[in-house]
């Protein structure tokens, strides 16, 4: 049976672990696309959104040389900033919600 200098040495060791592995996904990118790469989205491993990639045939299908590239950044750039800030949003609704289940106290893993 351990006892409780081995369980504690084993929780740090957990929580080590734990910490790394949440570094490792923060700079995983996984990249998935669809309309035949018209659009192609970028996730980190801990699936935060990270970006978004449009062609001019996602923009305009009939005619993608009318879409300039200039047209194609600003719409990246909206989608992506709308998109964060929901993920950003619903990442603190899980917290808050998480939050007042554990009484405040931070158990790794739950946010």
């Amino acid at each position: 049976m351990m006892n409780m200098m081995q369980v504690m040495q084993q929780a740090q060791k957990m929580q080590k672990k734990f910490k790394e592995t949440q570094s490792e996904l923060e700079n995983i990118e996984v990249i998935s696309t669809a309309g035949n790469g018209a659009v192609t989205a970028i996730l980190n491993g801990q699936g935060k959104f990270k970006g978004i990639k449009l062609t001019p045939q996602a923009i305009n299908p009939e005619n993608p040389a009318s879409v300039d590239a200039d047209t194609v950044e600003m719409l990246e750039d909206l989608l992506t900033q709308a998109l964060s800030d929901a993920t950003k949003k619903a990442t603190e609704q899980m917290e808050a919600k998480m939050k007042a289940i554990t009484g405040g106290i931070s158990i790794p893993g739950l946010f």
